[in-house]
């Protein structure tokens, strides 16, 4: 196996160019297990920590943009004022240890069901930045997880930045798992308010081959919220969105929990993040 360290971001693409098969690793917290179990062996690994410009953060055309090597710590840290549902999401990512060296973009490569990144930014309508010696492309992330897994990467390119638009109205997410903390999701579910826009996004993660959102139980709430009234919400108007979150899933059944404990769980984790958010929205 090939190491390879590239300084610049312009020999890390043709580095990738040139050896289509190679991983790219930043805090290799997914990367690593898999090599030391056996699980993957790459003809080479991609190291993209010396690349300066993916390690920060700031704003693009009015977008908060994540650079592909920006810790979990540090969207928790810097960035929980923008995007406060992804910033809830990294404070359940793994240990502190865990949270120092994992990434965003690492987690949006793995493309895993689970993954705790996932469904904020399906919530807020991101966007994934994407580069290869060919050029730039800008991948919604609705777009992005294409089977268990699998991305839309082609073999020659690399996530460079995630693309966020700054919060409107409150977000909230949460997951269950069989303990509280350091711990694989069973379910998860991510929910963002626009109040300018009076949209609502979703995110479910760990309940079918891709995460996904919930476009039925969106469509549900932008049209049945009362945005501008201040009224609280009717328990009807909660229930059914429980329930269409739920059916939006397409869970199996593992070693961690049963498709129909796993859609259970999401009818409440949709109906208490709604509960949430909403009285956040009249305190606002």
């Amino acid at each position: 196996m090939e190491f390879l360290r590239p300084q610049t971001w312009e020999d890390a693409l043709a580095a990738k160019a040139e050896h289509p098969d190679a991983v790219p690793i930043a805090g290799g917290t997914d990367v690593m297990i898999e090599l030391n179990f056996d699980k993957r062996r790459p003809g080479a690994l991609l190291d993209l920590t010396r690349i300066a410009e993916l390690a920060g953060w700031g704003s693009d055309s009015g977008q908060v943009r994540i650079g592909a090597t920006v810790t979990y710590a540090q969207v928790i840290e810097h960035l929980g004022w923008a995007m406060p549902g992804l910033a809830m999401a990294s404070r359940t990512v793994g240990s502190p240890q865990i949270r120092n060296r994992g990434t965003i973009a690492g987690n949006l490569g793995a493309a895993s069901p689970a993954g705790d990144a996932h469904p904020p930014l399906l919530a807020t309508d991101a966007a994934v930045e994407v580069a290869s010696v060919r050029g730039v492309r800008t991948i919604p992330v609705r777009e992005f997880f294409v089977g268990v897994k699998r991305n839309a990467l082609a073999p020659d390119e690399l996530i460079r930045a995630v693309l966020v638009e700054p919060v409107r109205g409150p977000q909230q997410f949460a997951k269950i798992g069989t303990r509280n903390a350091m711990v694989i999701a069973v379910c998860s579910f991510g929910l963002a308010l626009d109040r300018v826009r009076q949209t609502v996004g979703t995110g479910i993660g760990s309940a079918a081959p891709t995460p996904r959102r919930a476009p039925e139980a969106e469509e549900l709430l932008a049209r049945e919220l009362p945005w501008s009234s201040g009224r609280k919400l009717g328990a009807g108007l909660v229930a059914e969105f429980g329930q269409l979150v739920a059916a939006a899933a397409d869970p199996i059944d593992d070693v961690r929990g049963s498709a129909a404990y796993r859609r259970h769980a999401l009818d409440v984790l949709a109906r208490r993040t709604l509960s949430w958010a909403w009285a956040q929205y009249l305190r606002e």
